[in-house]
């Protein structure tokens, strides 16, 4: 349920509008003149919880989850974790369900549940036939609403989690993320493992849980989506009651995070070295965010990526590299992973580095094309997925106040040329780099002779 390795970036729009009008019609404009996708409807219930849905009439199932706008960034240095531990605490018994219960019920009419607690949100969701979507939203009202939080559950639940750690521990190309992330953005709860440590967890109490729950699990802060075969005036129905006892606390405001850079390298004894590289990157609403999604394409995205033609086809360094660009509502990171040999690391580093400070210079519109290409036909391919666009529903909601159509996205990564990818880069690599790395060390070279091939 949790994850280490970045997720793929959602292609949001750069407008965040402040408010979300109640009650839009299919095709409606908003307060600022854009209109709602036209299979998109919103509600706003009375205590400030949205309910939305994108209705695909040609399918029999649908998705319906809550999207949730808090997750390991929102922890204090000695709840780390706690958002992870509520996720699978709230599957272990409710009021009216135990945990058996719970599970049989979704799977006797053939559904599927599930959950994940990401860096800045975390969500529930079920996929099940159209007949069983009052089922579905139900079960997920009573797991956020009536869960018990029974301690010998807990008990267990944390021994569980304990396991999951250990098992992220022991797969290096998984935790060495967790090493990246926290060497980006020291000190800070964006630097912090999703998964907790050991010592946080082993130690966290039901009191943590609840009081996590009740201070961020708040109608404004959630988001219930629904994208298939559903209807919205019955799901807004039955949200009204059932949805009736959800906190009316106030979330406190979460730190700006704040990239700082940095060096992580662990000697161990592995076949492979695990080695991370990368800057600060854009936030999901800037500017240039679309231009780094491009960016990232056109270095790692691909089997005709310039990485992995460079470094893999035409010198075999490696087994595996890529590029990812991690945005977040305030910030990111953007970097490049690759598995190599011992002995490959020296000339890997400056290959990997030359090639970075290359694309400044130089990209040729044919792989600007392809890359465009490749990040609309994802978008698009996403598009017939109810779980995909549920959660871009939701996800929309939470950091923009609307859902953004197909189109306006599109248009977003047809508008990059040339000049702004170049200038995605330059701003990209003139920042202090991050290095992770994890494995046999004796020929990675020096962070400071990494960082002056930057300089």
């Amino acid at each position: 349920m949790g994850a280490n390795r970045p997720n793929p970036v959602y292609n949001y729009s750069m407008e965040i509008l402040d408010n979300l009008t109640t009650g839009l019609e299919a095709g409606t404009a908003t307060s600022s003149g854009v209109a709602l996708p036209p299979t998109v409807r919103v509600t706003t219930l009375p205590n400030g919880l949205r309910v939305a849905t994108d209705t695909m009439p040609s399918v029999e199932s649908a998705t319906v989850g809550i999207w949730t706008n808090c997750g390991a960034r929102h922890e204090t240095e000695s709840e780390n974790g706690v958002a992870h531990l509520l996720e699978h605490m709230l599957f272990k018994g409710t009021e009216r369900r135990s945990a058996q219960a719970i599970a049989e019920e979704i799977e006797a009419v053939g559904g599927q549940m599930n959950a994940y607690t990401a860096r800045e949100n975390t969500a529930y969701y079920a996929r099940v036939l159209k007949e069983d979507v009052a089922l579905a939203v139900d079960i997920v009202a009573d797991l956020l609403q009536h869960s018990v939080f029974d301690e010998a559950e807990l008990g267990r639940e944390r021994s569980v989690v304990l396991q999951e750690i250990g098992q992220a521990n022991d797969t290096p190309d998984d935790i060495i993320f967790d090493h990246f992330q926290g060497a980006a953005f020291p000190g800070q709860p964006m630097g912090r493992p999703v998964l907790g440590t050991p010592e946080t967890v082993a130690n966290m109490s039901r009191s943590a849980l609840t009081g996590y729950l009740t201070t961020h699990y708040v109608p404004s802060e959630l988001v219930l989506t629904a994208a298939g075969a559903v209807d919205h005036d019955r799901l807004v129905d039955q949200a009204l009651k059932q949805f009736d006892r959800l906190p009316s606390a106030k979330p406190p405001a979460s730190s700006p995070i704040a990239y700082g850079g940095g060096d992580f390298r662990v000697e161990q004894d592995l076949e492979q070295l695990h080695f991370l590289i990368g800057f600060q990157g854009a936030a999901i609403g800037d500017a240039d965010y679309y231009a780094q999604s491009v960016l990232s394409t056109v270095l790692g995205g691909g089997m005709s990526s310039r990485l992995f033609q460079e470094v893999r086809e035409k010198r075999g360094l490696v087994y595996a590299i890529y590029s990812f660009a991690s945005a977040y509502q305030d910030g990111g990171v953007f970097g490049v992973y690759a598995g190599t040999g011992a002995s490959e690391i020296a000339e890997l580093v400056p290959v990997v580095c030359d090639e970075l400070q290359k694309v400044i210079h130089h990209v040729d519109e044919a792989e600007l094309a392809r890359a465009r290409a490749q990040i609309r036909a994802g978008l698009l391919m996403s598009m017939e997925s109810t779980m995909s666009r549920a959660e871009q529903l939701g996800q929309h909601l939470l950091l923009f106040g609307r859902a953004i159509p197909t189109r306006e996205i599109i248009e977003k990564i047809d508008q990059v040329d040339v000049a702004a990818v170049q200038k995605a880069a330059a701003k990209l690599f003139s920042s202090r780099p991050t290095i992770a790395a994890m494995g046999p060390l004796g020929n990675l070279e020096a962070y400071d002779l990494t960082v002056r091939r930057f300089s």
